[in-house]
């Protein structure tokens, strides 16, 4: 499959590579496209992840600290929190715990 240029694709493309049991911002995904001021449009994307066929693990994409601001857009009232404790991540009042030790900066670990 080509690779695609429609932003929310790339965004995806990105999630997917999150390693288990570590998490990465909005806005880290939107640096690393080269877009720093679209975090928001990652939310989006995220919001929106559910209409793919491959998974996208969004539950490992939060706000730039540490909040799980999109929490609501997953099915169950903690269901986002559940899958990150499920993969070893401690979240205490939507917030999770060491958060820069858990933190994937796709800039240092993905190629550009």
């Amino acid at each position: 499959m080509k690779d695609s240029d429609n932003f929310f694709d790339k965004v995806y493309k990105i999630a997917r590579l999150i390693p288990f049991g570590r998490v990465t911002s909005y806005g880290a995904i939107a640096s690393y496209l080269g877009a720093a001021k679209s975090a928001r449009m990652v939310g989006w994307a995220m919001n929106n992840s559910h209409t793919q066929l491959e998974s996208v693990p969004a539950h490992r994409v939060v706000n730039r600290k540490g909040l799980l601001t999109g929490k609501h857009h997953f099915d169950g009232t903690n269901l986002m929190q559940q899958l990150l404790e499920n993969e070893g991540i401690v979240v205490v009042e939507n917030q999770i715990q060491d958060f820069e030790h858990v933190f994937w900066e796709p800039l240092k670990g993905l190629p550009r």
